[in-house]
């Protein structure tokens, strides 16, 4: 079972495990540099540091620049998935350095954010050896994923003198992933029950197969820890990140440390990258906002500014903790015994209807969790073509086992359809 579900959600985020961007050439007026470093356990990162042209030599000695490490979110896009961003900073003066995540030993199915702080940390000392950075001004910028590891590396080292993040995550990755899924599924016009049982059901089927890498990491003790001055920034449409909620546990773990430098910055307008948007923060589109880097940059030369005040809107957790006879080893339970029955059955029909419509859901269930609930299609009543089908297969086989009286069968397949809300309206 665990081969299978394996094989559908590699196949299904398939874009993750492509080969990472190559860096692009420098815009006028920058240079980039090709640069290799080593991260944990000896593994060779390959990134590019883009930074302002140093003036001309008969001028006046320039000043050396800020310099900060780009973390990126989960994933493995490349270098160039930062490009924009990286660009901004350096056209406001500041030298980013952004890499290629590591392959060895991080997937889909597997990373540690411990590591991926080694790294960021090796990243750091690259940028600290350049003769243009100067080693008092240099920091991390996290997207996500890169905003649990930032705090980790920064309790690691003095080399790092500020954080900046975007889109943190306050919560554990578990309860961040539930809200999202319901946040995109009630957004494609999905309703019912189905966005739940993702939030809750699916869910913990992943953390109880091994699929959900660091599905319990707690981001809350490392922000405690952190001694640095923060600048912490969430998008006004932010579908991704819990916002509200993330933005008060951070912001409430910093205090709780005594740090009292810290910022909190909500960016009207934008989604859960600081990107522009035009689907209410549900899209991905490239563009930045012709100020992005501004707010930034003039924080890092003076960490004390405040932000204007943007509300963020609500954002509740959904309670996944199972209900008695709601794990997931009773609900494989049942189907063990279904699936016993069911090779006892002679109806030839339900011997073909019953199996597809378990397969079927268990399909499904995995594509929107390997797509993050992103991928549904046109929505009919409701609910996506493919899990209206399936509904309809479930109450077919349920009225077939009870017309043909195989009342064992029949029971199972009840039970079991309902646990998955095959049978829920």
């Amino acid at each position: 079972m665990r081969r299978i579900i394996t094989a559908l959600l590699i196949a299904a985020a398939v874009t993750a495990g492509l080969p990472a961007a190559p860096a692009l050439a420098a815009p006028s007026g920058f240079t980039a540099t090709e640069v290799t470093f080593t991260g944990n356990g000896g593994v060779t990162l390959h990134g590019t540091v883009l930074a302002p042209a140093p003036a001309p030599a008969a001028g006046p000695a320039p000043m050396r620049l800020p310099g900060i490490v780009m973390l990126e979110g989960a994933g493995n896009r490349g270098r160039g998935y930062l490009r924009g961003e990286a660009e901004a900073y350096a056209r406001h003066g500041v030298a980013t350095l952004t890499y290629d995540k590591r392959t060895d030993g991080y997937s889909m199915l597997h990373r540690d954010f411990s590591v991926l702080a080694d790294d960021a940390l090796a990243g750091l000392r690259l940028l600290r050896d350049r003769p243009d950075v100067d080693p008092s001004r240099l920091g991390l910028w996290g997207l996500p994923e890169g905003a649990w590891v930032a705090p980790i590396a920064a309790n690691r080292s003095a080399d790092v003198a500020f954080l900046i993040t975007v889109g943190a995550v306050g919560t554990n990755p578990v309860d961040q992933t539930a809200w999202a899924y319901g946040q995109y599924l009630r957004h494609a016009g999905v309703r019912g029950y189905l966005p739940r049982l993702m939030q809750t059901s699916v869910v913990r089927a992943t953390i109880d197969f091994g699929l959900f890498a660091e599905a319990g990491f707690d981001p809350v003790p490392e922000w405690e820890r952190v001694r640095q001055p923060v600048l912490a920034q969430w998008g006004e449409l932010d579908r991704d990140a819990v916002p509200l909620r993330s933005s008060r546990l951070i912001g409430d773990a910093l205090d709780r440390g005594g740090n009292a430098r810290h910022t909190v910055r909500v960016v009207a307008g934008t989604n859960h990258n600081l990107h522009r948007t035009a689907d209410d923060g549900f899209d991905r589109l490239p563009a930045l906002p012709d100020d992005y880097a501004d707010f930034e940059t003039a924080w890092i030369a003076d960490p004390s500014m405040t932000a204007p005040a943007v509300a963020l809107r609500p954002s509740s957790l959904v309670d996944s903790a199972p209900g008695w006879g709601d794990t997931t080893w009773v609900r494989l339970g049942v189907l063990l015994l279904l699936v016993g029955t069911l090779v006892r059955c002679r109806v030839r029909w339900l011997l073909v209807l019953a199996p597809v419509t378990i397969a079927g859901t268990l399909v499904f269930m995995f594509f929107l969790l390997a797509t993050a609930g992103k991928v549904v299609g046109p929505v009919l009543l409701g609910r996506p073509p493919a899990w209206l089908a399936l509904q309809l297969l479930a109450v077919a086989v349920v009225a077939g086992f009870a017309w043909r009286r195989r009342w064992l069968p029949g029971a199972l397949f009840l039970v079991w359809a309902i646990q998955w809300g095959l049978l829920i309206p």
